[in-house]
């Protein structure tokens, strides 16, 4: 069942502002960079990840989300880079969920977000596995800039307060509680 936004007008100020307001070329490029470099300081952290993705080394995955896309291309050491946006993906993903709100709230239930699949299935089930099985240790990350117990006790405040999040929108009408 789908759940409709509180805040509708939200929804169409942010397809409006979307169809009107396009970013330069130049922001966009290097909004991807820094995402591919993100995605890749995790993949680092997982060698059972870097070897799935090195043997997909040079096929190209395209998510796709309203307007916004990218394009990534597995490398032979098992990261990823931007790939070109010419020719046609080996594999096609594409969040078919349009309202932001409806995409946190199954966020913040744990859920995954609707998606469209298209092409390479071996591709697939490995971007499947990585999603499923890819964790990002922020504590371990800001540990090195800040310490150890800094870090741990940071965290500990963030995991609650998303824990509360979790148990508000769940327990919201339409929110997914029983």
């Amino acid at each position: 069942m789908a759940t409709q936004s509180p805040f509708p007008f939200l929804d169409t100020l942010f397809e409006k502002l979307g169809a009107g307001l396009q970013p330069p070329a130049w922001a966009v490029e290097e909004t991807h960079q820094r995402l591919v470099l993100l995605i890749n300081h995790v993949l680092m952290q997982e060698p059972e990840a870097q070897a799935r993705l090195a043997r997909q080394a040079g096929r190209v995955t395209e998510a796709r989300w309203r307007m916004f896309s990218i394009r990534v291309a597995a490398t032979p050491a098992g990261l990823l880079e931007v790939a070109p946006a010419t020719g046609t993906p080996d594999l096609t993903l594409t969040l078919t969920e349009e309202s932001p709100w409806a995409l946190a709230q199954a966020t913040l239930r744990g859920d995954k977000p609707p998606v469209r699949i298209e092409g390479d299935v071996q591709l697939a089930a490995e971007v499947n596995w990585l999603v499923d099985n890819l964790r990002w240790d922020m504590e371990e990350d800001l540990s090195r800039l800040m310490g150890d117990a800094p870090a741990h006790a940071l965290m500990q405040g963030v995991r609650g307060m998303g824990q509360a999040l979790r148990q508000f929108v769940g327990a919201r009408p339409g929110g997914g509680a029983a």
